[in-house]
């Protein structure tokens, strides 16, 4: 009877000595350690627990009954002791974490389309109101359209590696000098009449400086149909011309050369700011040179298969740096590839 009474003793001794732990843990890491103790091999239950071998047979189904319900009187305490801890931890982290949505939000300034992005739309829309329609061509492009197909002869300036990127290991493929090479594959693919408008990137090893970049974005018309003259090519720039820089404008067309363009020209736009009298703006000419233009040459017509004797046309080109340049007061026209927030703010829609 006495190891009975000593085996109760033990696990009565184990159960408050075990609450005891599990009250005086102070939190989760605590409550770990005070459950290894408790409930551990080395623990004082696990010590009463092995002296059932030593029972009486008849006494070994009560006191094993006792050994659980202690066991299971520790588990239920570290539990609730446990959710305690978590949430008071809970109740805390959402006081850290508060947010107060009455209070304004974080500013954070808001982007916009790129002025060259959006003047080139501009300039697509006035045409595409002319009649043209869109089109558009590869960036890297073979040289049989960039330069053959353009009336280019393989001795020119232009074809050579100091002033046009080729593709490494290819002598036939190039970044696109210009997109003039988008309307000789709209005219193979298409019969006349023709009357597009080409935007697009183009890539030229030139020096960087106020007027001139590596890598620029221009824009080139072309229309081709029946007795196109050259004063349909007049109209068409002084309608877009005005459309740009003020309706009572006038435009000029000086004699020029190109090798896919006969008769040739560059086009003047008088100066907006001092109508022809001579400004800053113009450098005291009254005029302001915006392009190049002229009627496209017979042998482009006949190398797409048209009838150069029944179909004639005209094509201009310009670059958009240039039209938003003049149009807008800016010197070097790299400041509009700068980056800089500040320059690109004051053509509206960054805030």
């Amino acid at each position: 009877m006495s190891e009975t009474k000593d085996l109760r003793a033990g696990f009565d001794e184990a159960l408050r000595e075990g609450l005891e732990r599990i009250a005086a843990a102070s939190d989760l890491e605590a409550l770990e350690e005070a459950r290894i103790r408790v409930l551990g091999r080395k623990a004082a239950l696990s010590r009463a627990r092995a002296g059932l071998r030593d029972a009486p047979a008849e006494e070994k189904p009560e006191l094993g009954k006792l050994a659980n319900e202690v066991h299971s009187a520790l588990e239920l305490a570290i539990a609730q002791r446990r959710e305690r801890f978590q949430a008071d931890e809970t109740e805390r982290r959402w006081a850290r974490d508060r947010i107060d949505v009455s209070l304004p939000g974080d500013y954070h300034a808001l982007g916009s389309i790129h002025p060259l992005t959006r003047l080139t739309w501009e300039l697509v829309d006035i045409f595409v109101g002319l009649g043209f329609r869109l089109a558009e061509g590869p960036e890297v492009e073979l040289t049989s359209y960039n330069f053959d197909a353009l009336n280019t002869p393989p001795t020119h300036p232009s074809r050579s590696p100091q002033d046009t990127y080729y593709i490494a290991g290819r002598d036939d493929v190039v970044l696109r000098t210009h997109t003039s090479p988008v309307q000789i594959r709209t005219m193979e693919a298409h019969d006349p009449p023709v009357y597009v408008v080409a935007p697009g990137r183009c890539y030229r090893r030139d020096e960087q400086d106020a007027t001139h970049l590596n890598s620029f974005v221009q824009i080139e018309g072309l229309a081709v149909d029946e007795n196109i003259t050259m004063g349909d090519l007049k109209g068409v720039l002084l309608a877009f011309a005005r459309a740009v820089f003020g309706r009572d404008l006038d435009i000029r067309l000086r004699p020029s050369f190109f090798p896919f363009t006969e008769p040739s020209a560059e086009m003047d736009v008088m100066c907006f700011n001092c109508k022809a009298k001579g400004c800053r703006i113009c450098k005291q000419e009254g005029w302001i040179e915006l392009l190049g233009c002229g009627m496209v040459d017979p042998y482009l017509l006949e190398r797409v298969g048209y009838d150069p004797e029944r179909y004639t046309g005209f094509a201009f080109g310009c670059g958009v740096e240039r039209i938003a340049s003049v149009s807008q007061g800016v010197g070097p026209i790299r400041a509009f590839w700068e980056n800089d927030l500040r320059f690109l703010a004051q053509f509206g829609g960054l805030t």
